[in-house]
């Protein structure tokens, strides 16, 4: 079973057991967390497609942890000006793992 879910205005399609980084979330590590807004749902050759959302469907995640990505710099110059501009950012996100694809 398979359910493509908004989590953050972005979407996954998630299966059980499945590990990913969505934007951080203020769960703390251990608890679950549970998703309402799922786009479709799949399940061998049956398929459920929201109008915009499945009726009654939910995703339960485990929260795993919070973690930053890999640093991306940004470095801006213009040449002959004497402009240089470093700048760096590190996105945090929470790691999930989906427990429960469930209507």
């Amino acid at each position: 079973m398979f359910a493509v879910v908004d989590i953050a205005g972005k979407q996954f399609r998630v299966a059980d057991n499945d590990k990913i980084l969505v934007p951080t979330l203020k769960g703390q590590v251990g608890s679950t967390v549970k998703f309402d807004r799922v786009l479709l749902l799949g399940e061998d050759k049956q398929i459920s497609v929201g109008n915009p959302l499945v009726a009654g469907a939910s995703v339960e995640a485990k929260v795993l942890e919070n973690m930053k990505d890999d640093k991306v710099i940004v470095f801006k110059k213009k040449k002959r000006k004497g402009y240089r501009l470093k700048r760096g950012h590190r996105q945090e996100y929470t790691q999930v793992q989906i427990t429960k694809i469930g209507k």
